[in-house]
């Protein structure tokens, strides 16, 4: 049985915080990108960071962050995994990840056009860049940051290598078992599909999400 890692992104509160390890996820995403309604200045997550169970991680999201920025966030709490979700290059990700010392993965937004072949290109680029880069996030195309809940072609992603990625956009607790079940990444990472409004957690959906990806863990 292939267990899925599971990140519940976008906490911005201790009872979600509390719901999303009661329901067994293994990370937990904080966004620390101004414009999002999910965003959490250093000093809430600074208040956050206590109730961080061990062997949870913390993963820090951040859009187009200076050094200064991402220092600032690593130094008030456990950030294990540094996620770059903006415009940043290659050398700008692997400068950051290595001043602040953290594995980072990187977004990758999918277009319409993408290719099997752009994913397999990214992801060389960046093992070759910087061995601080752990793997990439596929999550869909859309003109704002993240966070859009729309799903994108699931079929263009590899065979080999779908066990390295960390599967988001669109995912829900109606589509997580197909979308584990299709691909078989080695994570999947959810934030709008299990909230009650923008920022605010669903307990219900957490578990069910939860459930759902499990679901598709057990199945041969």
């Amino acid at each position: 049985m292939q267990r899925t890692r599971i990140k519940i992104c976008g906490i911005t509160r201790e009872q979600d915080l509390h719901a999303a390890v009661a329901a067994g996820a293994d990370a937990l995403g904080f966004v620390f990108y101004p414009k999002s309604p999910r965003f959490v200045t250093p000093e809430q997550f600074a208040a956050l960071a206590p109730v961080l169970p061990p062997y949870v991680s913390g993963v820090g999201l951040f859009v187009n962050a200076t050094v200064g920025q991402v220092h600032q966030a690593v130094n008030e709490g456990p950030i294990a995994l540094l996620q770059f979700h903006g415009d940043e290059t290659i050398d700008e990700c692997a400068a950051i990840a290595a001043a602040v010392k953290r594995p980072f993965v990187r977004a990758f937004r999918v277009k319409p056009d993408t290719s099997t072949a752009d994913l397999l290109e990214s992801e060389a680029q960046y093992r070759a860049a910087s061995p601080w880069f752990t793997g990439l996030l596929l999550d869909t195309w859309v003109d704002a940051y993240g966070g859009a809940g729309k799903v994108f072609d699931w079929s263009i992603i590899p065979k080999e290598l779908a066990p390295r990625v960390v599967l988001s956009g669109g995912l829900s607790v109606q589509n997580a078992t197909s979308a584990v079940a299709q691909v078989r990444p080695y994570a999947v990472d959810i934030s709008s599909g299990v909230e009650e409004s923008k920022g605010i957690k669903d307990a219900r959906k957490i578990a069910a999400f939860v459930d759902a990806v499990r679901a598709a863990d057990a199945m041969t």
